[in-house]
């Protein structure tokens, strides 16, 4: 890559150097016409008209091939910075992606990308080789004709980068709007399509038309003060090029009457004003370009500033499991600390045993599962592994060792097949196929048209509750974990089928540390051991037969969910 910056600034130069030949070759030319003889006429203006061609040849020549040069370094930066951005997100803490708002994010990182190529292009392309072309002519017009001259056109291009800047400055306040506008409407549309269902549910399209319309008005608006500042800087920059020429055209007009300049001078500083104008046109642009880029990539920045929650410390072990015992052990936790969850959990997983979790919503049930995957850090306690705090091991050896069924299942927008060898990266399709049999999903995958090759559809939407779920399950299946979670692992599935999966599910957990988050009490009777979770702890525990005779909560959840269960199937009147 340095080789190639390199070689293109050499491009770059001789580029430059080769344009400002151009106006010379001009010149000479056309006092050749004006001033030479009949004998000559016919050789010398020839070949300085066709120096003049391979000098604008040459230019351009070294200037495609700078582009060409330099395009696989802009290329390189923008995917050495988005792959920097995206390892980056997945390492944030999972407080921030719960907080974030995915369009306005996405949108964000684009622009940054985008601004990475940008900014190397235009101050190295633009930028620098407008300052060289400067010099060069600044020097060349007062070697060859005249000091006023070169000062005037030195003037010229002062006033109008300084105009610029100052115009643009302004100008930019317009644009930062335009890209908060854009940024919210885009969040918006995100939003709302990521929740098409719940919009139809409740028949809200004009309503969520309207909101999306209110943030493109503010755009719009935004937009239109843009233009309308672009106007008054080109009408502003075209004026002061037009006093600089004019100014250089009755000079040189002066000298040719007096003798002094002939009228091939008068066109080479004609010409030299007028090749500056286009890089110089370019220069609001370019000039307002870098300014946007620089704050698109701050905003970027300020992504790849944030720090995570939960990082390895140095050093950090990877977790030796040899029988996978779990132990919470004086546990406190609080998403806010207005509002604890967790207040004081002991909670031993001996190995191989299956332990299950029940109560009521918010008791922070699921809250155990992120402690002991660690997307969070406990408050108060400890969370150990075979006798490890899960603070002192790596996360990537932790979450290898922990296999989890969520309660509501997500899939990537691919094929079925993509999503259960996700459990297991490299799997082969007979192993994925196996794990699909033991969740009871194969035979549904195969009655599919493309069967394995299905696409899912986005978040897994074109499959129902309980055919996410078992793919769910297959994954897990697959990954083969020394330690199961089942957070709910089968709430959507109908009883017929969760009584299929169960038995695969106790087959899996066999030899393996279990825990089970369950709201249906029917999945947990087997359980090693049931703890009873409310807001206040831990308020009973011990196996089903256990809690049913000692009549306390769990009895009283028990009987509610069979009277419920009744009521749903009620009993076959007799004959």
């Amino acid at each position: 890559m340095r080789a190639r910056v390199v070689l293109a600034l050499a491009f770059l130069v001789l580029s430059k150097i080769a344009i400002v030949f151009v106006p010379i070759f001009y010149k000479k030319a056309v006092d050749a016409l004006t001033l030479a003889d009949s004998d000559i006429l016919l050789v010398v203006p020839v070949g300085i008209i066709v120096a003049y061609g391979l000098a604008r040849v040459a230019s351009l020549g070294f200037s495609e091939a700078r582009d060409a040069i330099f395009a696989r370094v802009g290329q390189r930066a923008v995917r050495t910075v988005a792959l920097e951005v995206f390892r980056h997100l997945h390492q944030l803490s999972l407080r921030f992606h719960l907080d974030r708002q995915t369009g306005g994010l996405s949108r964000i990182i684009e622009r940054g990308n985008r601004a990475v190529e940008l900014l190397l292009r235009i101050s190295l392309f633009n930028l620098i080789p407008t300052v060289i072309e400067l010099v060069l002519v600044f020097g060349i017009l007062w070697y060859m004709l005249d000091l006023v001259i070169a000062c005037i056109t030195l003037a010229t291009v002062i006033i109008y980068i300084i105009y610029t800047m100052i115009v643009t400055e302004w100008r930019i306040r317009f644009r930062r709007r335009m890209n908060e506008a854009d940024t919210s409407a885009n969040t918006r549309a995100i939003d709302s399509l990521l929740n098409y269902e719940t919009v139809k549910y409740f028949g809200a399209e004009k309503h969520e038309a309207g909101r999306y319309d209110e943030r493109l008005k503010n755009y719009e608006d935004a937009a239109v003060k843009s233009n309308v500042s672009l106007a008054a800087l080109n009408f502003g920059q075209a004026a002061i090029i037009s006093v600089g020429i004019t100014l250089i055209m009755l000079i040189s007009a002066s000298g040719i009457v007096s003798g002094t300049m002939t009228v091939g001078d008068f066109v080479l500083a004609n010409t030299y004003l007028m090749q500056l104008y286009q890089p110089l046109n370019l220069f609001g642009f370019v000039y307002r370009e870098i300014k946007q880029a620089l704050i698109d990539i701050e905003q970027m920045f300020q992504v790849l500033a944030l720090g995570a929650d939960i990082v390895d410390k140095p050093g950090a072990a990877r977790l030796a499991t040899a029988g996978a015992a779990i132990r919470f052990e004086g546990v406190g936790f609080a998403y806010d600390e207005r509002r604890p969850i967790l207040k004081g959990i002991d909670l031993f997983v001996p190995k191989g045993h299956k332990v299950a979790i029940v109560g009521p919503s918010g008791a922070g049930k699921s809250t155990l599962a992120r402690l002991l995957y660690r997307f969070y850090d406990v408050d108060l306690g400890r969370v150990m592994i075979d006798g490890q705090d899960v603070r002192d091991v790596t996360q990537e050896s932790l979450r290898a060792a922990i296999g989890i069924v969520p309660q509501d299942t997500v899939l990537f927008n691919d094929t079925i097949s993509y999503n259960i060898a996700y459990g297991r990266p490299g799997a082969t399709r007979d192993e994925v196929e196996e794990a699909a049999r033991l969740a009871h999903i194969h035979d549904f995958i195969n009655n599919l048209p493309d069967g394995y090759n299905t696409m899912v559809g986005e978040r897994g939407l074109k499959l129902s509750g309980g055919e996410k779920q078992r793919v769910a399950i297959a994954r897990t299946i697959l990954k083969n974990p020394k330690i199961l979670i089942f957070d709910e692992a089968t709430s959507a599935l109908d009883t017929h089928t969760e009584r299929a999966i169960q038995a695969n599910l106790n087959n899996l957990a066999k030899g393996r540390t279990t825990l089970v988050i369950a709201h249906r009490l029917s999945t947990v009777v087997d359980a090693d051991e049931i703890l009873v979770l409310e807001a206040s702890g831990i308020v009973e525990q011990g196996c089903h037969a256990d809690l049913i005779e000692k009549g306390g909560t769990y009895a009283g959840m028990w009987r509610r969910q069979q009277e419920h269960a009744n009521v749903l199937m009620p009993e076959p009147l007799s004959d």
